[in-house]
């Protein structure tokens, strides 16, 4: 499995639908195979951040540098659990702790004020202005019974963004 010229088997496909936690069918993962297949064009059996970028959405997206350190060398199965978090079936805490890895760019396990900020910057291009995302921030920090000089774990994130009236309802199309 992971090659271009191989083939998913019964268990492979069973596999990965078992590591992704059932979020996708038999058929999607069939799918998905093809995809990644298509995105590993020297058939290596990973995806490096290079083939990534041959997705013009991906490319475009303000966040794809950071995205990329997460993706980078993938092999099938990591693949598909990656974008287990943008299916409609994930549960929310999948696509927080999907965020917060966002946000970790150096993979401490913790999101600092300033990593939050890079990521806002990269968001908000020209539309913000730094004192103006620093203020928002803030609020909404201390608003969740944070400061700027705290720093963020998992559950944190959770607790933040895993409300009833927050959607997050980003998705990859599978087929």
């Amino acid at each position: 499995m992971g090659t271009a010229s191989s083939t998913l088997t019964q268990y492979d496909i069973e596999d990965v639908q078992e590591h992704c936690n059932n979020l996708f069918s038999q058929q999607e993962i069939v799918s998905l195979y093809k995809r990644f297949c298509q995105l590993d064009r020297s058939a290596k059996g990973f995806i490096s951040a290079d083939e990534f970028l041959s997705v013009p959405e991906f490319a475009m997206n303000p966040l794809s540098q950071r995205l990329l350190k997460m993706v980078d060398g993938l092999n099938f199965k990591d693949f598909v659990i990656f974008l287990s978090a943008f299916n409609p079936k994930a549960s929310t805490p999948q696509k927080i702790e999907l965020i917060f890895k966002v946000y970790d760019s150096d993979y401490n396990g913790k999101v600092s004020f300033q990593d939050i900020m890079e990521v806002l910057r990269d968001l908000s291009g020209s539309f913000m202005s730094d004192k103006q995302i620093e203020e928002v921030l803030i609020k909404v920090l201390e608003e969740a019974g944070y400061s700027k000089d705290s720093s963020l774990l998992l559950g944190d994130f959770v607790k933040i963004l895993d409300h009833p009236g927050l959607k997050m309802e980003v998705e990859v199309p599978v087929d």
